[in-house]
């Protein structure tokens, strides 16, 4: 899935401004550079002519820094190093980590968005790459599994 969806997904679930974007990245790294302007032309829609492309590196700066939000930072723990590739399901990992989703959760969101899945094909998902049972997650389930966090976190929009 293109990174900008997955962006302007989670800022309209959360309901955050271009600000609030930006102080969500800087959470994760506040040596990480990235200004309002920028984050604005990310959350453009691909036709519009200012358009651009998300980096991998933004979107992960982004996902560690909602997890750092809503969790708090581990003091303990040296900082983890940024993913310099972001997949799908490592998208579906950080925003499971960041709104401390149980399996029941994952199950009534996909439920909610009209995807439901088994046990195994949910736990598949988080598998390591390696792994026999690893299962990729395609555009559309993460799509659906936005979908149905919209819904969760904004009832009524």
């Amino acid at each position: 899935m293109i990174n900008n969806d997955v962006l302007r997904s989670i800022r309209y679930s959360l309901d955050l401004s271009d600000a609030m974007v930006v102080d969500t990245i800087l959470l994760a790294d506040p040596a990480f550079e990235v200004d309002q302007a920028e984050v604005h032309d990310y959350l453009r829609r691909d036709e519009e002519p200012l358009f651009v492309q998300c980096p991998d590196a933004v979107l992960a700066h982004f996902l560690d820094g909602l997890i750092v939000h809503f969790r708090g930072r581990d003091e303990s723990a040296p900082p983890r190093p940024v993913e310099k590739r972001i997949t799908n399901n490592l998208v579906l990992k950080k925003l499971r980590v960041a709104f401390e989703l149980k399996d029941v959760d994952m199950h009534a969101i996909f439920e909610s968005a009209g995807f439901p899945l088994s046990k195994p094909e949910l736990s598949a998902l988080f598998r390591q790459p390696g792994h026999k049972n690893y299962r990729a997650c395609g555009d559309q389930l993460l799509r659906a599994f936005l979908k149905g966090l919209a819904q969760r976190l904004r009832p009524t929009a």
